[in-house]
């Protein structure tokens, strides 16, 4: 998506020269989405709670995901600044912002009408809130009142389409910063990032502004909601990966700097995974923990610096091995918008039913995980990328050829 975009879908396939285009972050944004619907799959089968839910739930898989959280949407909003750096140098600022509207504002409207609805609907069946037919259910959505939480409140929400709505915003909101980046001030900006990216493990230093704005903002929105208007603390984090993306593949001396320091990105992983077990163990031993504000302080500075240096070893070790073409990779990056926005209706669909068999969680989680990614996956090539009409409603390109010729994630 520049939408997810680019995203190559969420964020436009850039249309760099091939000599450097980022092949790797087109590989990694479509890694990220393929485990985002496993993800997703995975919400069913723990106890966070989600749209269904299974009685069955797998501790296990419940502190896998934990760590992924810290890692796939952060990356995915990387990936976007980095990808729009990509779209702006063969574009005009007044051009990109349209292109924005049409390739994540369109998608995101029509999402909400069309897309998000029937999540809430299974979920009203699932909680017992509703029995009736979808044509039933459906005026609902046009009483435009906010959905809650635990299927409360109304049946009008952007649901997972949160992550297009920040990106939305990210793009116009960011035109002046990217604007005087491209001037000698801003220039002269990057040029002190990169002094300090050359020293070792410089790089990782970068997460003190993610931090800050968890110490500055964190006390007053703890809770991360993707509601926008309650949500400020995640929407400012998300919002410096995503001009972190774009500064760091602003020069292409950097990517080989940060690809060079890729096992000191590692071993810091490492180092904050190992922590973050620790102190989750901990708080479960002594709950009392939680309540300490040091504790809380460490644990979130700690989660922090896991999410930049995750991202920075995902970064570099894919330069170093995934920075190549492939045939099959202009499709891929065309359908994984589209496959972004359907994914989750479609685990919510085919879910709902499949736990009225009330399977384990093995086989509930494999069942519901491929059946959800070989339908979105016909969704996408039966219905979507044949038409113009789909194609401009799932923010692609409405020529066909022009996309595959030159993705735009």
């Amino acid at each position: 998506m520049q939408p997810i975009v680019s995203e190559s879908s969420l964020n436009p396939p850039s249309t760099g020269a091939p000599s450097t285009r980022r092949y790797d972050l087109d590989w990694l944004r479509v890694i990220a989405i393929v485990i985002l619907l496993f993800y997703h799959t995975g919400m069913i089968f723990v106890s966070w709670g989600w749209h269904i839910e299974s009685p069955n739930t797998s501790p296990a898989l419940q502190e896998v995901m934990h760590w992924l959280h810290y890692w796939r949407m952060p990356l995915l909003f990387f990936i976007s600044g980095a990808g729009t750096f990509f779209a702006l140098k063969k574009r005009a600022f007044g051009t990109y912002a349209g292109e924005r509207v049409r390739r994540l504002f369109i998608p995101l409207v029509f999402g909400m009408l069309v897309i998000v609805p029937p999540q809430i609907y299974f979920e009203w069946l699932f909680r017992g809130r509703f029995s009736g037919s979808y044509a039933e259910f459906y005026p609902n959505v046009f009483q435009f009142q906010p959905y809650e939480d635990g299927g409360r409140g109304g049946a009008f929400s952007w649901h997972h389409l949160w992550f297009v709505t920040y990106l939305f915003l990210y793009s116009l909101i960011s035109i002046p910063v990217f604007r005087y980046l491209k001037k000698p001030a801003g220039r002269r900006l990057i040029d002190r990032l990169g002094r300090l990216i050359r020293r070792p493990g410089g790089a990782m230093w970068l997460a003190g502004f993610i931090v800050g704005n968890d110490l500055i903002l964190g006390g007053f929105f703890p809770n991360e909601t993707h509601a926008l208007l309650n949500d400020w603390a995640y929407f400012m984090e998300n919002l410096i990966l995503f001009w972190l993306g774009y500064a760091l593949v602003s020069r292409p001396e950097f990517w080989q700097t940060l690809t060079d320091q890729r096992r000191g990105f590692a071993f810091g992983t490492l180092a904050c995974t190992i922590i973050f077990y620790t102190t989750l163990a901990m708080g479960d031993r002594f709950p009392a923990l939680r309540e300490n504000k040091v504790w809380v302080t460490f644990y979130s500075t700690n989660t922090n610096c896991l999410m930049w240096f995750s991202i920075l070893t995902s970064v570099a070790y894919s330069f170093r091995y995934l920075n190549r073409n492939h045939r099959l990779l202009p499709h891929l990056n065309e359908a994984v918008y589209p496959f972004y926005i359907l994914h989750q209706t479609v685990i919510v669909c085919i879910g709902y039913f499949v736990l009225k068999t009330n399977p384990g969680v093995l086989d509930g989680f494999l069942i519901i995980s491929f059946a959800s990614l070989f339908t979105s996956i016909a969704l996408y090539l039966l219905f979507i990328r044949p038409f113009t009409l789909t194609r401009l409603l799932f923010g692609l390109k409405t020529d066909s050829r022009s996309t595959i010729k030159q993705p735009s994630l």
